[in-house]
This record gives C-alpha cells, sequence and structure tokens, in this order.
C-alpha cells in the first residue's frame, strides 16, 4: 500500500506540472517502456488530473459553484477547456492504447479489460462534452497527426461494443483479481468490481440515449436491471480518491485551490440557496463558511453563506477571506460544525444541535485534501434507474430507486466525513430526510415525480460536473436560477482546445465557425 502511495505521489506531481501539449497525437505503440503495473495507475491519474477544468467549468454552468465569471455568464474561449482535450489525448488515451496493445499481444486480459472499461468511460464523457471528436484515427502517432473527426453517435456506438469487448476479456481471467491490487487505484483489481462498473457505464449510456431510441434504451436497461451485476453498495462506487499524505500535489484540486493557496472559487448561491431551504443536512458537508455573519454582495448581516449568484459579472471585491469555500465532502476540506444564526423551528434536518464548532478562514493546514471525484456511484446508479423507470417504463420501481439514491448519498457523505475528522449525518436524520422526499414524491404527478428525482440527483453528484451538465441538457431539470448578466446562451457543447483547431488540417479553414457551433449545437442524444 505505501509503495502504491508513494507511486501516486510522484504520478500526480508530475501531471500537475506539466505544460500544455502541442503534439496531441504521440505514438502508443513506439516507445514505451513503462510496465503496465506502472501504467495502468499512470492513467487513472491522468484522467483525474486531466479534469479538473472539465470539471470546475461545467459545475459552474450547472450552478454548483463558481469557477470563472465568464463561465458563469457561459462565455468560452477556445483556450477554457483546451487542458483536459489536450491531456486526455496526449496523455490518458495514448497510455491506454499501449495498455491495450500490448496486453492483447501478450494475452494479459486483466489489463485489457480495465483499461477499455477507463476509455469507454473517457471517451463516452469526451462525447458528451464535445460531441464529435477524433477518435477512429487518433492515437495512430505520427501516421497521422491530423485524425479526422468521428460523429459523437458513432462513436456510442463503438464504445457500447467496447465494454462488451471488455466484460468478454474481464471472463478470460480465472481469479478475482484482473490485475495487482497495486497496478489499481480505483478497485484494487478486482473482477468483480470492475464488472459492477462495466454495467453501470452501460446503464448510464443506454439511459444517456434514451431520447435517441426510447425502445433500444429500454430493452437494454430492463435486461440490465434484470440479469446484470450493478454497482449496488457505495463499497462498489466508480470514484478516483485523492490521497491523505500532506503533499500538496496529492489532494483534491479544489482542496489546492482553496486551502494551499490565493482562492479561485467562489461557491454558487444558487445551491447554497436550494440545501438550505430544502433542511438539507448536506450543506454543513458541502459548504464551509469562513465568516459567521456574511452574505451576498459582501454583505455582514447574513448568516456566512457567502457566495455568487449565477452570471454575477462584476468586479470580486477584497472578499477572500469572508467567502465561503469547499467544505469536508467531496474535496477533504473542513466539516462545518459552526452555528447559523438564522435557522427556525421549521429546520428538522439542518440544525444547530450539537453545533459546538466556530467558522475560521482556511488554511494550509486544515483538512486532509483527500477528496474524491465521484464517477458512477451507487446513488447515481438509483437515480438513473428512477428516471428510467418514470421514461421509458422498464418495469423497475422508480419510487423505490428514488429513495435508496438518497440513502446510498446521505450515507455515502456521512463515511466520507467521519474518516476524514468530521462527524457522521444521524441515522435518524437519514431516515426522516428521505421519508420527506418520499412524501413529496407520492404528492407529485409525473412531471413532478421526475424533476424530484433530477434534483436529488443534480444534489448526489455534487464533485462531478460533467454529470450533472450531461443531465441537465437531457432533462432540463432542475430549473437553474436565471443568470443575472449572460454573455451568450446556455452552452450545448464546450469549445474544442484552439490547439487542436490549429493544428488539425482535417478541419478545413474555417475553424472559427466550427467553435462558435459548438454553444449551439446539441450533442446527438440532445433532442
Amino acid at each position: 500500500m505505501q509503495s502504491k502511495t508513494l507511486l501516486y505521489i510522484s504520478l500526480l506531481a508530475g501531471l500537475c506540472s506539466c505544460k500544455k501539449f502541442v503534439d496531441i497525437n504521440t505514438d502508443p505503440n513506439n516507445p514505451t517502456t513503462a510496465q503496465r503495473s506502472l501504467l495502468l495507475p499512470s492513467t487513472e491519474v491522468s484522467m483525474a488530473a486531466n479534469m479538473y477544468e472539465l470539471n470546475s467549468g461545467t459545475e459552474t454552468f450547472v450552478q454548483h459553484t463558481v469557477f470563472s465569471s465568464d463561465l458563469g455568464r457561459y462565455q468560452q474561449q477556445g483556450t477554457s477547456f483546451d487542458d483536459p482535450w489536450d491531456g486526455f489525448y496526449s496523455q490518458t488515451l495514448n497510455d491506454l492504447e499501449a495498455i491495450i496493445n500490448s496486453g492483447t499481444t501478450e494475452n494479459d486480459w486483466g489489463y485489457v479489460a480495465i483499461a477499455k472499461l477507463e476509455k469507454a468511460y473517457l471517451v463516452s464523457m469526451m462525447v458528451d462534452m464535445w460531441g464529435d471528436i477524433p477518435y477512429s484515427e487518433a492515437e495512430n502517432g505520427q501516421t497521422n497527426v491530423s485524425p479526422a473527426f468521428d460523429k459523437g453517435e458513432t462513436i456510442y456506438e463503438s464504445v457500447l461494443s467496447l465494454i462488451e469487448d471488455a466484460i468478454a476479456d474481464a471472463n478470460k481471467v480465472s481469479t478475482t483479481t484482473l490485475v495487482p491490487a497495486s497496478a489499481d487505484m480505483m478497485y484494487s483489481g478486482a473482477k468483480a468490481s470492475w464488472i459492477a462498473m462495466a454495467h453501470s457505464l452501460q446503464l448510464k449510456l443506454y439511459n444517456q440515449i434514451r431520447l435517441v431510441d426510447a425502445n433500444r434504451s429500454a430493452t437494454a436497461i430492463r435486461a440490465l436491471i434484470t440479469d446484470s451485476t450493478l454497482i449496488n453498495n457505495n463499497n462498489l462506487d466508480y470514484t478516483f480518491k485523492f490521497g491523505p499524505l500532506q503533499n500538496p500535489n496529492n489532494r483534491h484540486p479544489w482542496h489546492r485551490s482553496e486551502y494551499q493557496s490565493s482562492k479561485t472559487f467562489y461557491m454558487n448561491q444558487a445551491f447554497i440557496d436550494l440545501l438550505f431551504n430544502n433542511d438539507d443536512p448536506r450543506l454543513r458537508y458541502f459548504i464551509f463558511r469562513q465568516n459567521a455573519t456574511a452574505g451576498l454582495n459582501n454583505s455582514t448581516n447574513s448568516n456566512g453563506y457567502y457566495g455568487r449568484n449565477p452570471g454575477d459579472g462584476t468586479a470580486a471585491p477584497a472578499d477572500l477571506n469572508r467567502r465561503s469555500t469547499f467544505g469536508i465532502y467531496p474535496a477533504g476540506g473542513l466539516y462545518d460544525n459552526a452555528s447559523i444564526n438564522n435557522l427556525t423551528s421549521a429546520n428538522v434536518y439542518l440544525t444547530n444541535t450539537d453545533a459546538t464548532g466556530s467558522v475560521k478562514v482556511v488554511a494550509s493546514t486544515d483538512g486532509t485534501g483527500s477528496g474524491i471525484i465521484p464517477l458512477i456511484t451507487n446513488a447515481m446508479v438509483k437515480f438513473i434507474r428512477a428516471e428510467a423507470a418514470l421514461t421509458l417504463g422498464t418495469g423497475d420501481d422508480a419510487r423505490q430507486n428514488f429513495a435508496d439514491g438518497i440513502t446510498a448519498h446521505l450515507n455515502s457523505v456521512s463515511t466520507f466525513s467521519s474518516t476524514r475528522g468530521g462527524v457522521t449525518i444521524p441515522g435518524a436524520t437519514i431516515t426522516g430526510f428521505v421519508n420527506k422526499q418520499l412524501a413529496a414524491y407520492d404528492a407529485a404527478d409525473a412531471a413532478g415525480r421526475l424533476s424530484l428525482v433530477m434534483t436529488q440527483k443534480y444534489i448526489a453528484t455534487y464533485g462531478n460536473g460533467m454529470e450533472t451538465y450531461n443531465d441537465y441538457r437531457r432533462t432540463a431539470l432542475p430549473v437553474l436560477r436565471t443568470p443575472l448578466s449572460p454573455l451568450n446562451t446556455f452552452p450545448l457543447r464546450l469549445y474544442y482546445s484552439q490547439t487542436e483547431l490549429s493544428a488539425n488540417t482535417s478541419l478545413g479553414e474555417d475553424v472559427s465557425s466550427l467553435q462558435v457551433a459548438q454553444q449551439i449545437t446539441p450533442v446527438f442524444w440532445d433532442k
């Protein structure tokens, strides 16, 4: 375990110090001398490290947080998401292809299976973000430095086939572990966990395309919920876990940004208000207050939940020590155990009971930074099943999955907190809060029930802006707060990397029009 942690630190430190890549199509067949046992965890690290801008930007679009004032006003640039684009191609996908190629040649099917599943997750997510991307001609090294862009719908079909291939490869391994534990940072090589992830990824993708072909999605989802092992408990969550050591480069990037250096983010006031107004106990875990009375617009007579409204284009005042910041979940910061001065007797689950702490200006020694990126979780799977039951008639129990999803997430946050210096959520609070949501569900019509499901999933995907961005474009739920001064329409795709547009000659000369079209062109599944 120690060697695995040291490897992780060295890999992530190297990734965080790297510069942008211009040559994004290096040769996966020549020359990589790294053993697969080293290369596989490096792909897991590079995928997570390269998600920083992507995750933070999409979290801004969906009003979880405010990473950039321009993105909060829906204004993209060619450099907004170039680091993840370039990094995914030059690092993660390149190394995954090397593992798949060499592992197939040497019949090392455990590594091949995991690499294919990671590739399937990453490529499908890139299609979700950008739409059409290089795929069939990508990762061919110097034989093609200007790969054509494939249609997103075609890539999705390849990804679905890739998952099936990966499951078949995993089943060629007779042991319970696909690879040594030290070579896999996600599941320590556990075969059953990777199979559950594979089926859950299929579930996610078939639900994602339900507006394109409802019958196909319904048939596939019925088979998955009947015959397949899905992620069905929190221990099977597909998450990237940042390490607990005090090396800054080993911490969650949100912790590094807000606790280790001058602050970049505002917390989104719309998200704060959603949690506060709905008596949600997760507010204390998601958000940490640095001042007990600070409020919106740098006021001094509020409750300390000082964020920024979506689309606020005004200059930031001198407020770094007054802003609310990331809490213990998912960034590994501090749990807010201070009294909230404007709670009332109507608050049953967000209360001041046992609130014996105090607010403070966060410092580099606060929190552990041992956060996570929740990629596919038990809670998400339950909410996907609920959505599919409501919209596709899969025969699944939407109400039970709705309740199970909320319960799973509250338990996940509670366990996460208790292992990082915070407190647990009392069992009675979890039960009561879930029953409150069920009462609202029972009283709602069909549209209202879907809204409740997607709202609770929206809360439970905090920390994964990519997934929430997908959900919002597919369902238009939950209803977001109107931005104060938007500069553009809500972005339906992300801008391409300017490096790619400048270097890839297959795109023709009018790349500026291609870029502008990204803002208003739906991805293929967004009907």
